[in-house]
């Protein structure tokens, strides 16, 4: 730990030595494949650890040129920078509590550190955000608003403030469109210094992350210098730019036609730390390599979604006549994950970008991390089912019908209404609100979607026969997130939706079935009230739906009850990625 006492040591190089003591033994042991803070810690923190189950991320880079496997080293040590930039985003105390964690070799401090590191902080996101550190350490309360605004300010001093500016929310060259934007952040003006914004001013994540950022944009310029894929070389170079420029459309723009074996997600994306507007940004990155054989087996859904769109169960005039040119899906296999994108609860696919603009143009990508997928199903849903559902409904989970389910979600998030009338959106209106209302409806109408596509033998009969019992079973696997996350929250509202409508029901023996009879047509309408209230900007309708909906029922609490032994989600050890960097 002597590197951690140094002076001005950087924060993602204190976080990846941070990384080394949670994950090895001591000394004059053989380093195992998993941390001894799992046997060493106290029994709640070891408890609380051991609903990640270790899994080794391994992926076949073997038909990789040596110059293509320079370049994604050089990736994966730019997404190991986001590391730290999140930590950062997360609360401002975190570089701090890292480095005082880091110091401690005892197993209760080892196995603090490794809990520390899979929250990405000091509250533990699987129990309501609860801090799991002792009094002393002097953790407050998880700030709603991050780090993102002053921490001596309210949500309504921004958002007064906020109302006073030039411009609409939904344009991003305004006054109002900077400040609220992803990727800027609002600090307090210096007392006594007047300044024509009145007292708060926004800074662009170029100047807050600016050293951070640079690292970074290095590692990626070296990539780019590296691939001989030009798509790919395209990409790096423009977000490496953006990373100095703060103006990150080009890139996106270029990340939806990239066409390579690697594939890189690296940046300012999700928006769920924002718990005050679900405005700002975090940093995040995926590294990973593509599955062709598996992307060109999916290809065919990216051509069904206008006909999805035009028949959504909504009025008509909500509906996009024309979606965005392109909606590529990318199958791939995770080599190394960062920031927001491994923190808690592992991310099994994503739909992005997130900026309006681009998906207008573009269209948005959805990508599916299979190796994750797999290793979620096989560690968590597989013993789940056994638990919560009947004998008879058991034999009605499948891998495919979860890996489709998980694909039509990204792809739903897609479709639906996006743009509202005054250069507005969603995201703006329904403010913090968004995520759980939005999780939620890509959820329920992906369930909408497979059930169209099954009517037209657009998906096997195997997953027709399968996606609603596996979609039941994989509901408690979602719920035991916890509802305070945007997606435990939506999945609450869609199980107790479920039951009102009889679509779900519990059996005299607390297992839980569907009944086919009644789930299509309640699936199709959740799907038409949830994109009703988003076509509205409706956030009173919406405060009042989560109010109501977002609740674990007694019921349901007694099957939870009775998962304990089974693991909430995975940790993963990215395996491959530990032997690239240590070429």
């Amino acid at each position: 730990m002597t590197e951690i006492r140094r002076v001005r040591v950087a924060l993602s190089t204190l976080f990846m030595i941070a990384l080394a003591a949670a994950c090895s033994p001591g000394p004059s042991q053989t380093a195992p494949p998993a941390t001894d803070a799992r046997s060493t810690a106290s029994p709640s923190l070891e408890t609380q650890i051991a609903r990640f189950a270790p899994v080794d991320l391994k992926v076949d880079i073997s038909a990789l040129p040596a110059s293509e496997a320079a370049a994604l080293a050089h990736i994966i040590r730019a997404a190991q920078v986001m590391d730290g930039i999140f930590l950062q985003q997360v609360w401002a105390g975190n570089p701090a509590l890292l480095a005082r964690l880091a110091a401690d070799d005892s197993p209760e401090g080892r196995a603090r550190l490794h809990y520390f590191l899979i929250n990405k902080g000091p509250w533990s996101r699987l129990d309501k955000n609860t801090s799991f550190l002792p009094a002393e350490y002097g953790v407050p309360a998880k700030p709603e608003h991050a780090n993102y605004y002053p921490a001596d300010a309210t949500k309504e001093d921004v958002a007064s403030w906020l109302a006073t500016l030039v411009g609409e929310g939904g344009n991003p060259n305004s006054a109002r469109g900077q400040a609220s934007g992803f990727f800027t952040t609002i600090r307090r003006a210096p007392q006594g210094m007047a300044t024509s914004l009145g007292p708060f001013y926004w800074v662009p994540y170029s100047v807050e992350y600016q050293n951070q950022l640079a690292e970074a944009a290095g590692h990626l310029r070296e990539a780019a210098s590296l691939t001989s894929q030009p798509t790919l070389k395209k990409f790096l170079e423009l977000r490496a730019k953006a990373f100095l420029t703060n103006n990150y459309f080009d890139s996106d723009m270029a990340w939806m036609e990239l066409d390579a074996s690697i594939e890189p997600t690296i940046g300012p994306y999700e928006t769920y730390e924002d718990e005050w507007f679900n405005y700002k940004a975090a940093f995040e990155a995926f590294v990973t390599i593509r599955d062709d054989a598996e992307t060109k087996r999916l290809s065919v859904f990216a051509s069904e979604l206008q006909a999805l769109e035009n028949a959504l169960p909504i009025d008509p005039a909500m509906r996009n006549p024309r979606l965005g040119a392109l909606a590529p899906i990318r199958v791939v296999n995770v080599v190394f994950t960062a920031g927001d994108g491994n923190r808690g609860v592992q991310t099994a696919a994503f739909n992005l970008p997130n900026d309006d603009r681009v998906i207008k143009e573009k269209g948005s990508k959805r990508v599916m991390l299979k190796n994750v997928q797999e290793a979620k199903f096989e560690k968590a849903l597989v013993p789940i089912a056994a638990v919560a559902l009947g004998a008879a409904d058991r034999g009605k989970v499948s891998f495919d019908a979860f890996f489709a389910h998980i694909l039509m979600h990204e792809l739903m998030h897609g479709l639906g209404p996006h743009q509202l009338p005054g250069n507005t959106n969603v995201r703006q209106e329904l403010k913090e609100l968004y995520s759980p209302i939005e999780e939620a409806k890509a959820d329920i109408s992906g369930l909408w979607a497979l059930q169209q596509l099954a009517d037209r033998s657009v998906v096997s009969p195997q997953i027709a026969q399968t996606m609603y019992t596996t979609f039941l079973a994989s509901a408690f696997r979602s719920i035991r997130f916890g509802v305070t996350e945007a997606h435990g929250k939506g999945i609450a509202m869609q199980l107790n939706y479920l039951l009102d409508q009889g679509a779900f029901v519990v059996n005299a023996d607390g297992t839980f079935s569907v009944i086919d009879a009644k789930i299509r047509d309640a699936v199709a309408g959740l799907t038409r009230d949830l994109m009703t209230l988003e076509a509205h900007g409706d956030y009173a309708g919406a405060e009042a739906l989560l109010k109501r909906m977002v609740t674990i029922r007694p019921e349901v609490q007694r099957v939870l009850d009775k998962l304990t032994g089974v693991p909430v989600d995975i940790e993963p050890r990215f395996v491959t990625a530990r032997e690239m960097l240590k070429r």
